[in-house]
């Protein structure tokens, strides 16, 4: 299987910033520690014709100069530098080449990407571009793909998304996420499941089990975008869901039994996490990588 990273663009902040960068970085070596049978490959960067099919040019622009104001500097959360642009540039390159390279193999994943609180015209929640919105847009122009689904398992809502694609009738944009948590206004998904906190394994599978067969009823996806957040976490600092690490295993195969059943090409994104110890970031996002290859077929 093919991953594709960008830990190496990196993001100069604060010592004292809550974001924990590091954990793409661990990710990568841990795959290339223990997975050899995963290649790891640098994206291209988004270039700004690919951005602009998800997002205003005019908010492309000004963020690639520098000239977001203080307020929407202050949303995004991150301090404005040339290497946010990069990166976040690089992270939508990543995903649009997980796509790529999902329709060749079945499956391919990005060691980061999930920036799904990026709307159209701003950037929030350490969001700066919308990847899986871009990636989506990238298929429908590029490759001859119709129907995208977007699967978002982060805990937080995926407002950008919907902000983006929620009207289309070519995508189905899908959110199992907090009720009570960020983003605080939310926007409206085709399909969107609030939980309440302290969910639990159970009720969350059970959830997400409905969530599925609702969307395969209403919409026939030729391709799935899955972002696969660790921050469900009962060890998550934000996430408050209490889904243990064998509860976040079974969502992902449920997500990977699903695309298996269909033969539909898959590409995996990271999205959040922020558990006190980010080990146990990376080993969540670790083993979702590790089962993603399940569904990898070699190129003819």
């Amino acid at each position: 299987m093919i991953a594709w990273y960008a830990d190496h663009f990196v993001l100069p902040l604060p010592e004292t910033h809550r974001f924990p960068m590091a954990k793409y970085r661990q990710l990568r070596e841990r795959v290339a520690a223990e997975l050899p049978d995963v290649e790891l490959r640098e994206p291209a960067a988004a270039t700004d014709a690919e951005l602009c099919r998800a997002h205003d040019a005019g908010y492309v622009d000004r963020a690639s100069r520098g000239e977001l104001s203080v307020n929407e500097i202050r949303t995004i959360g991150f301090p404005w530098s040339p290497e946010m642009i990069e990166r976040s540039r690089r992270s939508a390159g990543a995903t649009m080449s997980a796509c790529r390279t999902a329709l060749r193999e079945g499956v391919s994943a990005n060691l980061a990407g999930g920036t799904h609180h990026a709307k159209h015209a701003s950037g929030a929640g350490y969001c700066v571009f919308n990847d899986a919105a871009v990636a989506t847009r990238m298929l429908q122009a590029e490759c001859g793909i119709a129907r995208v689904a977007i699967v978002d398992l982060d805990v937080h809502q995926g407002d950008g998304t919907a902000d983006i694609l929620g009207d289309a009738e070519d995508v189905f944009t899908l959110s199992l996420h907090g009720d009570r948590n960020f983003p605080f206004r939310k926007e409206v998904s085709h399909l969107d499941v609030a939980l309440p906190d302290d969910t639990g394994d159970q009720a969350y599978l059970a959830a997400l089990d409905q969530a599925l067969t609702t969307m395969s009823r209403r919409f026939d996806p030729q391709f799935v975008i899955y972002l696969a957040g660790a921050d469900p976490f009962e060890g998550d600092r934000l996430g408050r869901l209490k889904l243990t690490r064998a509860g976040l295993a079974a969502r992902d195969a449920r997500v990977f039994d699903f695309c298996r059943r269909r033969e539909l090409p898959l590409a995996v994104t990271m999205a959040g996490g922020y558990a006190e110890r980010i080990e146990d970031i990376v080993a969540i996002h670790f083993a979702t990588i590790s089962a993603a290859r399940t569904l990898h077929r070699p190129a003819s």
